[in-house]
């Protein structure tokens, strides 16, 4: 077991593989605005303009101005909360430096300053950053690339952390992510119930399912792992492998659909299944996670439906490897998660210090309810165990830019390497909203350019065969049916003719977009 996996005491059996840190090369000028030295390496970003904070009808304008300077904020509390607790005298300094340095930050943001040169702290991402940052100018805060700076702005606090003794690999989000995982209890509850009986039925009934039901199935555990939300328990109540076998989806997942706006499932389905019928040993299915907490569970349930399922023989899953976007998964993530369910008890009827403020104690766990989660955790161990599932955290997710310098003939080898890997895995799953923005460049493409085009030399004859999960939380979308933006601006809330996309900033609507890589 490696040392990063006992600092965050995975539990007996689970490890994850870590990558070496990656490189990226090929820079190109995210505005859009080719400058000399960049002429020949532009088609490893959109040509055409991306999102910027300055424009006021996006919600990057509001991101930068409300959002940012709360998580900040959040991060200074939790630091301080930290410094607060421990007796160690120099990590006490060491967390009051990093409180000044996020403060610093922090009031760079709100008074729209230049964005600085990353400190070096020994990370080689750190010159990737830094020579994008150069080929853009002097942009301010409020006024340059939404992409860029959101990345940037997650990187620059991790090297106040990178560049200290005693903080190296704290995580500053990892009490928000571990206590909404905690607050989703009863959909926690509710879908191990429903997940044991399930891969119970289907173990008990291998070759007894139709075809057709059994796509439907498929169906409905995409369809859950796509909105990932814990506070819509309708999508789970009705999944029942007697209603599968009906072909009788549920209720609420076909009221759900409703809203998915572009959905290339079948076709996914067909991709996997005809792997399986030709007989292919080697079956990978990827997927690149997105939040912590119950999405990431929801995404382990996919992972093992998917492999009890037969449609995979194997499943890897790519966590990031520094705290980002507040609520990214890390491995320390998934060993939390996996704690919990090996000792549900302490960790769901132990009162949080919120509930002892207010007088409050916790439901104990039922008896079925533990033997429930203990069949996941067990289930999950034993894939592991058989080398079936498996974690990987690598520095390419978390670098500047969009994703196609995954395909760039010049990256590093660490990325050519990962980029091969994915190239060998039947399907890749791209989770969440931020993946999404970086498979599109986060340009301002019309909404009804293919998917396919618009995620440029990740499309067709990249050899990657890629599924975007995403709800929508920001401007860029594409693939949609022509008048479908028109019919949503138009609805109460859409944006109407204020120029703003609002009907794609809350997660309403949902796209899943596939595109076959050979």
């Amino acid at each position: 077991m490696t040392a990063f996996s006992k600092k965050y005491m995975l539990p007996s059996g689970f490890d994850w593989i870590p990558d070496p840190v990656t490189k990226t090369s090929n820079l190109g000028n995210l505005d859009g605005i080719v400058t000399p030295d960049q002429t020949c390496k532009m088609e490893f970003e959109p040509k055409i303009r991306t999102s910027s904070t300055a424009d006021k009808t996006s919600f990057a304008y509001e991101t930068a101005r409300k959002r940012w300077p709360i998580i900040i904020t959040q991060a200074i509390d939790d630091v301080y909360r930290t410094t607060g607790q421990t007796d160690d005298a120099a990590k006490r300094e060491e967390g009051k430096k990093i409180i000044n340095d996020l403060a610093t930050l922090k009031y760079e943001v709100q008074h729209d300053r230049a964005l600085t040169p990353i400190p070096d702290d020994g990370v080689s991402d750190v010159a990737t950053y830094n020579q994008i940052l150069e080929s853009l100018g002097k942009p301010t805060w409020l006024n340059v690339s939404w992409l860029f700076s959101e990345c940037y702005l997650y990187r620059r606090i991790s090297t106040s952390f990178a560049l200290s003794t005693h903080w190296k690999n704290y995580d500053i989000f990892a009490r928000q992510k571990i206590n909404t995982f905690r607050s989703s209890r009863p959909a926690v509850l509710e879908l191990a119930a429903r997940y044991k009986d399930l891969i119970t039925q289907l173990r008990s009934h291998t070759g007894e399912t139709s075809e057709e039901a059994e796509k439907l199935l498929f169906t409905e555990m995409c369809e859950i792992c796509l909105w990932g939300n814990a506070t819509d328990l309708s999508l789970l109540t009705s999944l029942s492998y007697e209603d599968i076998q009906k072909l009788q989806g549920s209720e609420a997942r076909k009221k759900s659909e409703a809203n998915i706006l572009v959905n290339d499932l079948e076709e996914v389905y067909k991709q996997l299944v005809e792997a399986k019928k030709a007989g292919k040993k080697e079956r990978v299915v990827d997927i690149v996670l997105d939040n912590a907490g119950f999405e990431l569970y929801v995404d382990l349930i996919l992972a093992g439906y998917l492999l009890t399922a037969g449609l995979a023989t194997r499943v890897t899953l790519h966590a990031k490897s520094i705290p980002w976007f507040v609520s990214d998964v890390l491995p320390g993530d998934f060993g939390a998660l996996l704690n919990a369910l090996a000792a549900p008890v302490p960790f769901f009827e132990t009162a949080t210090e919120e509930e002892e403020l207010q007088g409050k104690t916790p439901e104990k766990l039922a008896d079925k309810e533990k033997e429930e989660l203990s069949f996941l955790f067990q289930e999950w161990s034993i894939l592991h165990a058989e080398g079936k599932l498996g974690l990987r955290a690598n520095r390419f997710w978390t670098g500047p830019g969009s994703f196609w310098r995954l395909v760039d003939p010049n990256a590093d080898e660490q990325t050519k390497e990962l980029a091969e890997d994915l190239r060998r895995s039947e399907l890749v799953v791209f989770k969440g909203d931020l993946n999404y923005r970086k498979l599109v460049g986060d340009a301002e493409w019309d909404p009804t350019t293919p998917f396919t085009e618009a995620i440029g030399p990740l499309g067709p004859g990249s050899g990657i065969n890629i599924l975007a999960l995403r709800t929508c939380k920001a401007d860029v979308v594409v693939g949609l049916p022509k008048g479908v933006d028109e019919e949503l601006r138009a609805r109460e809330g859409g944006g109407g003719d204020s120029g703003a996309r609002k009907w794609a900033w809350n997660g309403k609507y949902a796209v899943v977009s596939f595109s076959k890589g050979a």
